[in-house]
């Protein structure tokens, strides 16, 4: 048989498309044609292919031999690929059966002696192959326990393409396995830096600040964003830091779908598993946009906003950032996903996280008037926090100033992280349940026409905002964000809707100015 098919799948951020890999053996000059609109990376694969099925014994017929990767117009890039060229290869030469060859999806990437390594994005391609019905999957060894997070698809983990042939009902006479040792159970990608960071330390830690750690438990009721300002050794990190902590477990879906961007990123371990927790992401202030947003000079990779998803994003001492970063986060703030475009085309990623800020007052950090002398000028103090845009303020829901922490507050034991919550999981259950047939998982998700249609408040309750709106005062998007962090206030305090004091409390802790 000249003609041998393969499957495989080409990932646009996390959307996958299977794609039919074709290998067609002819008479002619020796030569290896890769076709279908493949990147570098992937138009290497020739000379990875050719010395991997030479160094086990079954190298390339002398002929002609054209692969085509359809349909010929979507991208592809990678070493993902490798493995499904190679088997194409294989079955058009009879050492796989055919059969076998084309209905299962492969994924890996080839070394020059054999062996198949990991490769990132192996949980969204499974996924996007069982959504097309296949039910057979041949991935790395090290990228199995990632593969069978997907339930209904069958995984055949391989190590080299000796053990390929052999799945495919091939003859392994006459073929070498790898010489070298693979050790397996250990992912090395080489994508996307180190795994989610993971919530340290308890609240019980952080002494003093009860205004704050309000702040942090309202943030953790109702997903808001939150914004921390105080002077050096306040607190801020701590506080920010232990507000993933506070979350509830990630549902099934979400866990699924935080995995899955991490997977692509290149940052997801075996040997956790299915994320469960939110992830918490703290890049330092000198990141790049295309660390924070996303982005990559031909694949673009999913940034730190997108493996916060369902979590939490710090940006600790955020002045310090590029205003392009900072600015960037104004669009997933709303949407919930960062687009990313290339000329070859648009990448969209999930980024549906809760943004936590701190803040000095001024680059000394002294100018609280208290303690040691601020040597700022008034200038310096105005260009410090302006680098915190209006429009991106406007986002934030909860504005908090710290003091600075004296002998006399830690006189009174805090509150653990267990305790507060139990808090926020109880009115995270009540919102839930008000909001479960809209779609809604968090107040501060709830779409503004519902809190202004069907469970608009008394005009009595919301007669200040109004004012406001009226009068300039208060944006329309600030007006609506009270409204969701009323109704989180309301949660905690165990009230069936808000009242008068829940909407000023809402005004009062986003900072804008209400009218009297």
């Amino acid at each position: 048989m000249s003609l041998g098919r393969s499957r495989a799948v080409a990932l646009a951020g996390l959307t996958g498309h299977v794609v039919d890999v074709e290998a067609d053996v002819a008479a002619g000059l020796p030569t290896f044609v890769l076709v279908g609109l493949p990147d570098t990376s992937l138009g290497e694969a020739r000379d990875r292919v050719r010395a991997a099925l030479g160094n086990i014994g079954a190298p390339l017929p002398a002929r002609r031999i054209t692969v085509n990767l359809s349909p010929a117009s979507l991208p592809k890039a990678g070493a993902t690929f490798d493995l499904a060229v190679a088997v194409a290869i294989l079955a058009a030469t009879g050492a796989v059966v055919p059969a076998s060859a084309a209905r299962t999806v492969h994924l890996g990437e080839l070394a020059l002696d054999g062996s198949v390594r990991p490769v990132a994005g192996v949980l969204p391609a499974v996924v996007a192959a069982a959504a097309s019905g296949v039910r057979l999957v041949m991935v790395p060894a090290d990228n199995a326990a990632e593969a069978r997070l997907v339930p209904g698809v069958e995984v055949v983990p391989v190590a080299d393409l000796r053990e390929v042939v052999l799945a495919h009902g091939g003859e392994a006479d006459g073929l070498r396995a790898p010489a070298a040792t693979r050790r397996r159970g250990r992912r090395s990608v080489g994508a996307g830096g180190a795994p989610p960071g993971l919530p340290a330390g308890d609240l019980a830690d952080v002494v003093g600040q009860s205004v704050a750690r309000s702040a942090v438990e309202a943030a953790a009721a109702g997903g808001h964003h939150l914004l921390l300002t105080g002077p050096p050794g306040a607190g801020k990190t701590m506080l920010a830091s232990r507000l993933a902590g506070l979350l509830p477990d990630l549902t099934p879906a979400s866990a699924l779908e935080a995995t899955a961007v991490h997977s692509v990123a290149g940052t997801f371990d075996p040997e956790v598993g299915l994320l469960r927790r939110p992830p918490l992401e703290d890049p330092h202030h000198t990141a790049t946009p295309a660390a924070v947003l996303g982005g990559g000079s031909s694949v673009p990779r999913p940034g730190a906003a997108s493996r916060a998803h369902r979590g939490v994003l710090l940006l600790d001492e955020a002045p310090e950032f590029g205003s392009r970063v900072l600015e960037g986060l104004r669009q997933p703030l709303e949407d919930g996903s960062i687009v990313v475009s290339r000329a070859s085309g648009q990448v969209r990623y999930p980024a549906r996280f809760q943004l936590v800020l701190t803040a000095n007052p001024c680059p000394c950090g002294h100018a609280d008037g208290k303690g040691l002398s601020c040597t700022c000028t008034p200038m310096m103090r105005r260009r410090y926090l302006g680098k915190l845009s209006g429009p991106l303020l406007d986002r934030i829901d909860l504005r908090a100033d710290l003091e600075r922490v004296t002998a006399a507050a830690g006189a009174e034991p805090p509150e653990s992280t267990a305790v507060v919550a139990a808090r926020v999981a109880g009115a995270r259950a009540a919102a839930t349940e008000r909001w479960a047939t809209n779609g809604a998982a968090t107040n501060a998700e709830v779409p503004a026409s519902l809190l202004r249609g069907r469970h608009r408040l008394p005009a009595a309750v919301t007669a200040d905002l109004e004012t406001s709106l009226r009068r300039g005062y208060l944006t329309m998007r600030g007006y609506d964000r009270s409204l969701r962090l009323a109704w989180t206030l309301a949660d905690l305090d165990g009230a069936e809707r808000p009242d008068t004091c829940h909407v000023q409390r809402a005004a009062t802790w986003r900072q804008d100015e209400v009218a009297a």
